[in-house]
């Protein structure tokens, strides 16, 4: 009996050393996040961070090629290293951390890394788009690899660990990879000729805010609301899918400082009743991405949104989508970026096309003349330069009108066809009162000329600028499409909106509605809060305005707004119809 329990003593302690052997040894093994795996592609001709955790004090080595560099980590465990810049190879090569343990990865090649992000145009898979079986089936291409962030989530606090894994391209992995990541980086690949890294972090249905950084929103003055919310999450915060910088702290940020050339972006439907808030929320989102990527270079090309819903018959335009590609447009001034045109390759019924391929192919097209300096090639379809009023036409200039602008059709996946004799479409003129009418457009030489037997004394010029634009037909000759622009920055008819004093009752829902504008001015002598009566009928609260304060909202014809005083105690409410509201909030009594 008593030489049983010895023995049990015995194997307890054997086992009791062994479970803290164990421990001793996990806390002390070096970590790295998942984005740095085997089968990578590290960035070449730039510096290249290498990092994770380990015991604080703990001494760590990284290993590449003859590279060797050393580092301590830091009173939490932290450490990082900088590997210098490395020339492209598809030699496949190990990477060593050696530590209190001993990390190797393998088939590791250097070439050009990108991300590829946004909402569901960019999430759709390879496995939903036109002629789907036949590029999953071709897609070998070992010296391609992706990198998928899985899942949707979101945190309050940025996090410095995230899921996801490196894996070859084969007809296996891509078929879930993002279609437009896939055929932007199948491109490069093809004419760079080097390995090439696809890292997609995706979500669909999401807004810009959610995937914009603290530090992009600070450096954007219109911007502060978001700041002040963002400043005031706090590990606890419940944040959802559509708070800002919500879905960056968590699907974002644990791939920085992952060393990388760019990014391209498909999203924009979600904000697509927006304007000018857009270009400035654009600006934010560069920014932040640039700094939390430490690359103040990094080259940013996102997707202008495709043609949508029905045709407006008004030549007027500026109808639902209209002023988000005008803001998507506006913030090509933001340097190293670019935009693929893809408003002749929509689908009225449907706002996921199909057509990813053409999307992907232009995307590519921009970083292989603006970051890989080929520029034999022209980047883009015709965009408008400026305008010269003759008499009774007005001329247009444009960049990119590569070798010539032609009256073109796209059909599928064929490439864009000339049509001889062809009359262009979809250009509307304006006379001195802003009445705006259907208009007369002939190509000469690099220019567009734009006239209307109506219009003695044009004044402007609008082209596609609409929802869906399904008859606009201007191309270069390389086959890109003239992008969507106007002229004048007149707003549109205005009206002053019914103040609605708050009587007890509840104002109405919102309704979805065409896009319009409101602009607030308080006039009482304290400060008001403006809050959104949302489709589901909860209120979004949207800013607060100082006395003699003025704000201005994109907004839906249908949408109701209640004021409230500083305690949140109801004072009424505007209802906006399809003009711009004007909206006054009265003076007290």
């Amino acid at each position: 009996m008593i030489s049983i329990q010895n023995s049990s003593l015995r194997i307890a302690l054997i086992y009791v050393c062994f479970i803290f052997s164990l421990a001793s040894r996990t806390s002390a093994d070096v970590r790295l996040p998942n984005v740095l795996s085997s089968d990578m592609v590290l960035q070449r001709n730039l510096p290249v961070p290498v990092w994770g955790w380990a015991d604080p004090g703990e001494n760590v080595s990284v290993t590449f090629w003859s590279q060797k560099k050393e580092t301590t980590t830091d009173s939490k465990g932290n450490w990082m290293v900088t590997l210098d810049p490395i020339s492209a190879s598809s030699k496949p090569t190990n990477l060593t951390i050696q530590g209190k343990n001993k990390v190797t990865l393998t088939n590791i090649l250097v070439g050009e890394v990108w991300i590829c992000s946004g909402q569901s145009n960019m999430e759709w898979r390879l496995t939903q788009i036109m002629n789907s079986k036949q590029e999953i089936e071709s897609a070998n291409f070992p010296k391609i690899r992706l990198f998928n962030v899985p899942g949707h989530t979101v945190s309050p606090v940025p996090k410095r660990e995230g899921k996801g894994k490196w894996e070859v391209c084969t007809p296996k992995s891509v078929a879930g990879f993002s279609a437009v990541g896939f055929f932007f980086g199948r491109r490069l690949y093809q004419e760079l000729n080097m390995p090439i890294g696809l890292i997609g972090s995706n979500w669909g249905g999401t807004r810009i805010e959610p995937w914009t950084t603290l530090k992009g929103f600070e450096s954007v003055p219109e911007l502060a609301r978001y700041v002040e919310q963002v400043k005031a999450y706090t590990p606890k915060t419940r944040v959802n899918g559509g708070d800002p910088s919500a879905i960056y702290n968590s699907m974002v940020h644990h791939l920085t400082p992952f060393a990388m050339r760019g990014a391209i972006w498909y999203q924009g439907e979600s904000n697509g009743n927006e304007g000018v808030t857009y270009l400035q929320k654009k600006k934010a989102l560069v920014s932040g991405w640039r700094q939390s990527f430490q690359n103040p270079d990094l080259a940013f090309y996102w997707v202008q949104l495709a043609n949508f819903r029905g045709e407006n018959p008004n030549p007027m335009g500026g109808d639902g989508w209209a002023k988000l590609r005008e803001a998507q447009t506006q913030a090509l001034s933001i340097p190293g970026t670019g935009m693929a045109v893809i408003t002749d390759i929509g689908d009225a019924r449907d706002i996921h096309p199909r057509n990813k391929q053409d999307v992907g192919w232009r995307l590519a097209q921009w970083a292989l003349h603006q970051t890989y300096k080929k520029k034999e090639l022209v980047p883009s379809g015709p965009l408008y330069k400026s305008h010269k009023v003759e008499g009774d036409k007005i001329r247009i200039h444009f960049k990119y009108a590569g070798s010539g602008l032609m009256v073109g059709k796209k059909e599928g996946l064929e490439p864009t066809q000339e049509v001889e004799d062809g009359v262009l479409q979809h250009f509307a003129i304006a006379d001195q009162a802003m009445k705006w009418h259907w208009a007369e457009a002939r190509i000469d030489g690099n220019t567009v000329v734009v006239s209307s037997p109506k219009v003695k004394n044009p004044k402007d010029v609008r082209y596609a600028f609409s929802m869906n634009p399904a008859k606009a037909n201007l191309y270069n000759r390389e086959g890109l499409p003239a992008g969507a622009f106007r002229t004048d920055n007149w707003r549109g008819p205005s009206e002053d909106l019914k103040w609605i004093p708050f009587k007890g009752e509840r104002p109405a829902k919102s309704t979805p509605g065409a896009n319009s504008e409101i602009n607030f001015t308080n006039k009482r002598d304290h400060n008001v809060k403006i809050y959104w009566i949302s489709y589901g009928g909860p209120l979004k609260f949207y800013r607060e305005l100082k006395p003699g304060e003025s704000h201005q909202q994109n907004t839906f014809s249908k949408a109701y707004w209640l004021i409230t005083d500083q305690n949140e105690k109801p004072l009424g409410y505007f209802k906006t119809t399809n003009k711009i509201g004007i909206a006054v909030i009265p003076k007290d009594g």
